[in-house]
């Protein structure tokens, strides 16, 4: 058996077990069950990388022999002006990623648009089951990360990214870099982080749904890819946004409003919140030093009718010369502010209730450090479809593992509506 077969058969049996592994880590709800399978997986993986990198360093091999023999001009050659005209073959390259190719790529739009079967061959040695549903495109990925990065998420596009494994405790310390001064002579020592604390993230599965009627009426590769990059970035964003302030901690992240450890508070009266010596007496007196620069968050409407409604005895508006508040809310796709130099992320009621609907004792605003908030994610979305029996139609989702969890609580600090 030759060499390439046998490292063909190795892949195909690594992937396999790989398949078998994945949908066990999926299914299990034991968190130490999950951390052994997911080491497993990734030992899978390194094999599997070697295995194609073996199978890649052949077809090399090959190719390399090929154009040897091809360019060699022939002995009975015509030349004409010093060049020999024989006969010269172009080696056909592909891209080693499946998910990279055109073929891929028209065939996911037909399983999403149509239900059609991406064929093996095109697929490649991607996973692709009834249960996970299919890989979603690269091309589509990495134009959401980018969409991800430049528009929409509020609150998202400020918090920390970590991509770590899933069901295994970090200490807090390490998942944050720490700068030094060194002498040519001494090093920096290694600081203890069990003060911190230690975090760990599960693996919660979101989905996002989509009108199969509409994506159906896209007929080229480009639309149907640009709509799919706006969808799932949006609603994603959108999501995310609620989450890490209201996530309950069950099957998705935990936000900040319902983490436990997040206890300091400070209470403002309807007088309080418009009156810019209140802000400095109740709540920047009492602000440690060390976490003065953080960020606010409120609803639009509190920042409208409270905090740019701050007066003088005299009735005269003196919001901008005291607070230095400034608010862009006419910017759909930044609508920020600063509030006494701070950043404000100007979010809707559902997020953080306003001030006139909230009752007493409700949460009306926070005080917050972004990057001690930290959302793990890796991007690896999939695409399944099943038919909805009461809706009589074939609905589309996109499915992502992500959690998020406050690192630091220390300088967070929620706004109590007295």
């Amino acid at each position: 058996m030759k060499r390439k077969e046998i490292l063909e058969k190795r892949l195909a049996r690594l992937n396999s077990k790989k398949e078998s592994l994945a949908q066990r880590c999926k299914a299990s709800e034991d968190a130490n069950e999950v951390r052994s399978l997911t080491e497993i997986l990734e030992d899978l993986n390194a094999e599997i990388e070697e295995a194609r990198a073996e199978l890649s360093a052949i077809e090399e091999e090959r190719a390399d022999e090929n154009v040897s023999r091809e360019t060699k001009v022939p002995e009975n050659a015509e030349t004409r002006g010093a060049v020999n005209l024989g006969s010269f073959k172009i080696a056909e390259t592909r891209t080693e990623n499946p998910l990279e190719s055109v073929e891929y790529r028209n065939a996911f739009m037909k399983y999403v648009t149509e239900g059609t079967a991406i064929p093996a061959e095109v697929r490649g040695d991607t996973i692709s089951t009834t249960e996970t549903g299919v890989m979603i495109p690269l091309t589509i990925m990495n134009e959401v990360i980018n969409t991800v990065k430049k528009r929409y998420g509020n609150l998202y596009a400020k918090v920390r990214k970590v991509s770590v494994k899933g069901g295994v405790e970090y200490p807090i310390g390490a998942l944050k870099a720490s700068f030094k001064w060194i002498s040519e002579t001494t090093v920096s020592p290694r600081q203890k982080v069990d003060n911190l604390g230690k975090v760990s993230f599960g693996y919660h599965v979101a989905e996002i749904r989509i009108s199969q009627t509409f994506l159906s009426q896209l007929l080229t590769l480009s639309a149907f890819e640009s709509t799919m990059t706006e969808v799932i970035a949006v609603a994603y964003l959108e999501a995310m946004d609620y989450a890490i302030m209201n996530g309950s901690g069950d099957g998705q992240p935990l936000g900040v409003l319902n983490d436990p450890r997040v206890t300091n508070t400070i209470t403002m009266t309807a007088a309080d919140i418009s009156n810019w010596t209140k802000w400095r007496k109740n709540f920047f007196a009492k602000l440690p030093l060390g976490y003065r620069a953080g960020d606010f968050v409120f609803a639009s409407s509190t920042v409208d009718a409270y905090l740019e409604t701050m007066q003088d005895a005299n009735g005269n508006p003196i919001f901008r010369q005291a607070t230095g508040l400034e608010v862009n809310d006419g910017d759909a796709t930044n609508p920020n502010g600063r509030f006494f130099g701070r950043e404000i992320s100007l979010v809707e009621p559902d997020i953080i209730a306003d001030f006139d609907s909230a009752n007493a004792g409700d949460v009306i605003g926070l005080f917050w450090q972004p990057l001690e908030y930290a959302i793990n994610e890796n991007f690896a979305f999939t695409m399944r479809r099943y038919f909805d029996d009461e809706t009589n139609e074939w609905v589309d989702k996109a499915l992502v593992v992500v959690d998020g969890k406050v690192l630091n609580p220390t300088g967070f600090y929620k706004i109590i509506k007295g």
